[in-house]
């Protein structure tokens, strides 16, 4: 193999390395936006069942508006 190939090679695979390390850059940012994601609905879906299960809810929704 000619010096003039291998470098080649050589040139090619760092840049490779470089797409694959901004690649895992990427990957890992939107896996710790997913990760937040997640929590966030689980929050919100536990908020969302105390609501619906408090004793307030029911009082609320039988009582008339002030203006009737």
């Amino acid at each position: 193999m000619s010096d003039q190939r291998c470098t080649e090679l050589e040139i090619k695979l760092a840049y490779q390395e470089d797409i694959v390390k901004a690649l895992n850059d990427v990957v890992c940012r939107q896996q710790e936006s997913i990760d937040r994601l997640e929590q966030t609905c689980r929050y919100l879906m536990q908020r969302l069942q105390e609501v619906s299960q408090s004793p307030l809810e029911e009082a609320s929704v039988q009582e008339r508006p002030p203006h009737y």
